[in-house]
């Protein structure tokens, strides 16, 4: 039997930084699941996070962001070297990915980094030994790994006819059920549960 697990996110998107911790609940709890970890590149330097939007993912999250974050919110957010830079390691290094997003929302979401200039990656890139070409940080330009990433996104969207982000959906057998992971931000170890239903069911 085979299961997948999706995850559709921005590393600068609020909500895809409560719904990671869900997503390392079910990596921890099923270690052989086969994770698709698919960087959206949503924010490309033309668009904010709004105090409104901070202010729900507090609430139903149950998290406050940091005085560096808040102060950073009148500035456009650009993801762009942030899917570089994961489109690559998926490819080389997949094990390490969701430790890559964690490291970088961890940092963009506690000290403000923007991650929009390579040296902005340094304490992480040395932190995990990765040795990404120089195209990774090529500014304001989708890496090819990043283009097959987006490309199989708008692939699976039309599929679920939803372009909303974030998105986790679970795959088991021949079954994709797209998981209301709003339910769980709170608990973030209750969505073992509905997943265990859900493999029961198939």
């Amino acid at each position: 039997m085979s299961t997948e697990l999706f995850f559709i996110y921005d590393t600068h998107c609020p909500w895809s930084f409560a719904t990671t911790s869900l997503v390392k609940e079910i990596a921890d709890a099923y270690p052989n699941i086969t994770l698709n970890l698919w960087h959206s590149a949503h924010y490309e330097g033309d668009e904010k996070v709004s105090r409104k939007t901070i202010d729900a993912v507090e609430d139903d999250a149950n998290i406050e962001f940091s005085h560096e974050y808040v102060k950073t919110l009148n500035v456009e957010k650009d993801s762009t070297l942030s899917a570089n830079l994961i489109g690559w390691v998926s490819q080389k290094v997949p094990h390490l990915t969701l430790e890559l997003i964690q490291a970088i929302q961890k940092q963009h979401f506690e000290q403000g980094t923007a991650f929009t200039h390579e040296s902005d990656f340094q304490p992480i890139v040395e932190a995990l030994k990765l040795s990404p070409p120089a195209k990774v940080f090529k500014e304001g330009k989708i890496a090819k790994e990043a283009e097959f990433v987006l490309q199989e996104i708008y692939d699976f969207q039309e599929y679920i006819s939803t372009k909303a982000i974030p998105a986790l959906l679970i795959a088991h057998n021949e079954n994709l059920t797209l998981l209301n992971h709003n339910l769980y931000l709170q608990n973030p170890s209750a969505i073992i549960e509905a997943i265990e239903l859900e493999l029961a069911k198939s």
